[in-house]
């Protein structure tokens, strides 16, 4: 999973919260991140939370850096969306505690499902992915592969 300078979110695993709402990110995805690396989390529009490493964020920021003040409807879009996130660093065993709007959200109660996504990865609560999973098997896997381009 770690390379030097780039970071892969692969696989899906699932985690119990605990008793302060705090859910452990694997310890694979964690490896190659620097102890004070800055993520974010960000509700979906799909009803997940994206949780964004710190390479993603630079992207994001750079694009948010662009816009000009005088676009009011991006500076009103990057008002709401920034209001709804969550900047977070792991404690020392390697948990994070998302605000209730955000587990809220997802629909995460007590227990989530963390899958990664290769450059980021997402939250979701077990009943939710369980219809991506539906959404994404036999043939639709392939169709979708192959619209992507994969």
């Amino acid at each position: 999973m770690a390379h030097p300078g780039k970071a892969f979110f692969t696989g899906l695993f699932r985690h119990t919260l605990d008793d302060k709402g705090r859910v452990t990110i694997p310890s694979a995805w964690r490896a190659a991140h620097a102890d004070g690396d800055v993520f974010l989390a960000t509700p979906h529009p799909d009803g997940y939370v994206a949780v964004l490493p710190p390479s993603e964020v630079e992207k994001l920021h750079a694009k948010i850096a662009q816009m000009a003040l005088s676009d009011g409807e991006g500076q009103d879009f990057a008002s709401k969306f920034f209001a709804q996130t969550q900047s977070f660093t792991f404690d020392k065993q390697g948990r994070v505690g998302l605000t209730a709007d955000l587990l809220g959200h997802a629909g995460i109660a007590k227990d989530a499902v963390l899958v990664g996504s290769l450059t980021k990865f997402n939250m979701y609560s077990p009943a939710r992915w369980q219809k991506v999973e539906a959404r994404t098997s036999g043939e639709n896997f392939g169709d979708i592969m192959r619209r992507l381009g994969i």
